[in-house]
């Protein structure tokens, strides 16, 4: 007792707003049902594992912890308490009760570095070690706040303004496409004011991204309240059936029956809506009627679709659920390292499948890495203790912490063992009953919610719980809270795409390790690609980009199945002529060779409205595509999702035959050539670009000079009087504001310097993020997106040319054109944010299935059903 007098100073007692970890070790995946429990230092009330608390009493000097410990306790069906669930959730207050077993809790104080131990409670522990030990047991968990929070977050209310809201009969009718800001050129994150069909651009984020205010600014003088974002409407099957089948006939009668029949459901249709009077993300159940005031009819749409192939999938529905999943294989699970599963922590399989093939790859997790002799970077290189020693006092707010635990817990195989049974002396048949009765009552309720069996990947879990040996699995909570960190979508409990989390992942990544570009293992998916431009006058144009993924279109017109293609469109008119449905075996899709889409992406490419500086006019232009360094692993993205004319979002209902391995040998590119000319940088310098004189003669009648308000017209690309007079004001005290317009002006925009040090900041060079922005016309957002996803066609930038020959990038990874396949990620739904995510992954000579915490041999892989496809370069 003394000991711990003596340590008083270092005994801290809780205040609210101090995050207390009592769940999961913080550098670990411990717990207190862990054989030797958790250890919460009651100074920075962090939980370490037995394991691992001596690092942090080297590192902090607290010795002073709080010892929990759980035990099971058998626990009678009967003793347990029965209430129903009011938050679509597992293992949360409020959500399915799982059966977990139950658990006994015991504690005791320990001292450092001897471990000293006093038991807990005790009348003779220090009043302020009372205090503060009490106060850690009766907090809720930093960890399960988090999850709460997460899940609630996602619950919208129905706007106060959607049953009455006003809507001007002014004539206004919404294209499906071309959107633009009626205030700038912004073409994306648009918002529909609901009440007088604006179009305008959303808020402007504090690093200059996002809008430029237009709607919010349009809300403040109209007080027009609702808006929805343009290009987030889709017309869903589900929504349809609800709209089909509800009998509601008035506009309160349907707000009642969206309010009994759940917001789930309606979510889908109704997402994306904000009040700006309620200042908030809200439901408008009448979006459907309130959009068709301005042309959109979502009837007609919903109509569409339901006779498009979009319902043959919905009809095969479960036979693509059993190929990705193979389900009712009698299979065999695995254990051991690189054998551990991750737990669901709702819908977050996206994030399962994608880290359990990125740590597969030796840059982050093998012994040799390709740059130099160390080892990989979250592993075998860098050990926990490494990683914690040179982490914040917190963590768990570190990537490089949480993805080095992540790295450990998978490919040790310290956590991948069978799970234990929740009840060995219960009776197995019982066990069998109780547990199904327990998956129809889940399932009658997520139906309920979400009609559709493919809805989330949380319904998918319940569904193959027996079709494979469960091991325990981790649950990534620490990971996903900081990769995740301040991002409005993954921060969610949402279902999202793999594609844009790989790229977030990557993204992150390389910021953490800026700076020290070999230890990034990042670099390993990140190639050069260079684009030549030829316009008719002969002359040459090359554009370079760094990727990180290879984004494919597939050729539907290259399908090796053509004649079964043929017989199917017969029967299926003969059927449908009939009144019958097709079977799920009757049913044939095209069938298109991976090296064809790859073809497309290197096939020449018509480039309207290109400026070719050689004719000082615009032109049409041939544009093909190579890469100039071949990554250590390439991944391939299948564009499987499409927009159709009339706002449907479809999938492609196609298979893509991925052979073993492939040669890309002769998609390198080969650079500027020595008979090839470049485009000169400029036209002739006397030859003025053109201004809008309505717009030059408004400024002019404002009291601004006629020189001035023509090169303000065309730096802003004679948007408008309002675009022109905000550039003048910004421009005023330029130093050449009063020289002569030449034609460079046009070619080479102003590049405002402070985004450019933003882009700079963001970790890219200067001289992508000068492109970068040009090509996007100074919008940072769009830069970068520009950078990462570049879009097919340049035709809206004039292009700088490149004269370099030497088209490798020696800062790149590079070999010979040879790959490997060895790994995918498969996507079932009916799109990326919804539905279910798995993994298939080549190790040891065998294909194994990752299917959240499942983990088994692969007797199946669906290798022609990948959405993203994973290739290891072939050395030697």
């Amino acid at each position: 007792m003394e000991l711990l007098r003596s340590n008083l100073s270092r005994v801290r007692i809780p205040e609210p707003t101090n995050r207390i970890y009592k769940e999961e070790c913080c550098i670990s995946f411990d717990t207190p049902k862990s054989e030797g429990g958790l250890f919460v230092d009651m100074s920075s009330f962090l939980a370490f594992g037995k394991e691992f608390v001596g690092w942090n009493y080297e590192k902090t000097g607290n010795p002073v912890y709080l010892h929990i410990k759980e035990t099971q306790k058998l626990v009678s069906e009967e003793d347990r308490p029965s209430k129903k669930p009011t938050l679509l959730a597992i293992g949360v207050d409020g959500g399915f009760d799982n059966k977990d077993p139950v658990y006994e809790q015991s504690y005791e104080i320990v001292i450092l570095p001897d471990f000293v131990t006093l038991p807990f409670p005790s009348v003779e522990l220090p009043e302020k070690v009372r205090l503060a030990v009490d106060a850690v047991i009766m907090n809720v968990g930093a960890e399960k706040k988090e999850q709460v929070a997460a899940w609630t977050a996602d619950t919208k209310l129905i706007s106060k303004h959607a049953v009455e809201l006003k809507q001007l009969d002014n004539g206004v009718i919404v294209p499906p496409s071309g959107w633009k800001c009626e205030k700038c050129d912004k073409t994306d994150n648009l918002w529909l004011n609901l009440t007088d069909g604006s179009i305008l651009c959303g808020r402007k984020n504090w690093d200059g991204s996002g809008g430029n205010d237009h709607a919010v600014n349009h809300y403040n003088v109209t007080k027009y309240p609702l808006a929805v974002k343009l290009g987030t409407i889709t017309a869903d099957l589900e929504a349809a059936e609800f709209n089909s089948q509800c009998n509601a006939k008035s506009s309160m009668e349907t707000a009642v029956c969206y309010a009994c029949c759940g917001v789930g459901l309606m979510e889908k249709l109704f997402s994306d809506v904000y009040s700006y009077d309620e200042d908030a993300s809200v439901v408008d159940p009448l979006l459907a009627h309130h959009l068709q005031h301005f042309g959109i009819d979502f009837s007609s749409l919903q109509k569409t679709e339901m006779t498009t192939a979009e319902r043959e999938l919905d009809h095969n529905t479960n036979f693509d659920w059993n190929r990705i999943q193979e389900s009712g294989e009698e299979v065999e699970p695995l254990f051991g390292p690189g054998y551990t599963g991750l737990v669901n922590l709702g819908n977050s399989c996206y994030l399962a499948a994608t880290m359990q093939v990125v740590f597969s790859t030796r840059g982050f997790c093998s012994r040799i890495y390709p740059y130099s002799d160390f080892l990989s970077r979250y592993y075998l290189d860098q050990s926990l203790k490494v990683a914690f020693e040179s982490a914040p006092a917190d963590p768990t707010v570190d990537l490089n912490t949480q993805l080095t635990k992540l790295a450990h817990g998978l490919l040790s195989g310290k956590y991948s063992f069978p799970a234990a049974k929740k009840d060995d002396t219960e009776d197995a048949a019982q066990a069998t009953l109780t547990a199904i009765n327990e998956i129809l009552s889940a399932l009658s309720f997520l139906l309920h919610c979400f009609n559709e069996l493919h809805s989330g990947s949380l319904i998918l879990s319940v569904l193959t719980a027996f079709n494979f040996q469960k091991q325990e699995g981790i649950p990534p909570r620490m990971f996903k809270s900081v990769i995740a960190a301040k991002h409005p979508e993954f921060s969610t409990m949402r279902q999202q795409d793999a594609l844009e989390f790989f790229l977030h992942l990557i993204d992150q990544v390389e910021r953490v390790n800026m700076g020290n570009p070999l230890f990034d293992p990042s670099r390993s998916f990140k190639f050069g690609i260079e684009e030549r431009l030829q316009c008719p006058s002969g002359k040459v144009a090359y554009n370079k980009r760094h990727d990180y993924i290879l984004s494919l279109n597939i050729p539907l017109h290259k399908a090796t199945n053509k004649k079964e293609l043929e017989d199917f469109q017969k029967l299926k008119a003969e059927k449908d002529a009939r009144g019958e449905e097709l079977s799920s075996e009757e049913i044939v899709r095209p069938r298109v060779p991976l090296m064809d889409c790859l073809e497309c992406f290197s096939a020449p490419e018509e480039l309207h409205d290109f400026y070719s500086t050689a004719l000082n006019a615009k032109t049409t232009a041939v544009k093909t595509a190579g890469l100039t360094s071949f990554p250590d692993y390439l991944v391939l993205h299948m564009r499987k999702f499409v927009l159709e004319e009339g706002w449907v979002p479809k999938k492609l209902d196609v298979y893509v035959d991925v052979p073993d391995t492939i040669d890309i040998s002769n998609m390198r590119s080969k650079g500027l050539q020595s008979w090839e000319e470049l485009l000169p940088d400029g036209a002739e310098e006397d030859a003025e670009p053109n201004a809008n004189e309505d717009i030059v003669n408004q400024l002019v009648s404002m009291g601004f000079q006629y020189l001035q308000c023509r090169k303000a017209a065309i730096s802003t690309s004679n948007a408008g009087v309002e675009e022109a007079m905000n550039w003048l004001l910004n421009h005023m005290d330029d130093p050449d504001i009063d020289e002569p317009i030449t034609k460079a002006q046009k070619t080479a925009p102003y590049i405002d310097p402070s985004k450019v040090d933003t882009l700079i900041s963001f970790g890219f060079e200067e001289e992508i993020a000068r492109k970068a922005l040009q090509a996007s016309g100074g919008d940072i957002e769009k830069a970068t997106e520009w950078i990462f996803n570049p879009p097919s066609g340049v035709s809206s930038m004039d292009t700088t040319p490149s004269s370099s020959g030497n088209v490798a990038d020696a800062a790149l990874p590079d070999g010979q054109g040879r790959y490997r396949l060895i790994g995918l990620v498969s996507h079932i739904g009916t799109s990326t944010h919804c539905g279910h995510y798995v993994a298939h992954i080549y190790k040891d000579g065998r294909w194994v299935i990752f299917n959240d915490d499942k983990v088994a041999l692969s007797k199946n892989p669906p290798l022609d059903m990948g959405y993203l496809y994973f290739f290891e370069r072939i050395d030697g």
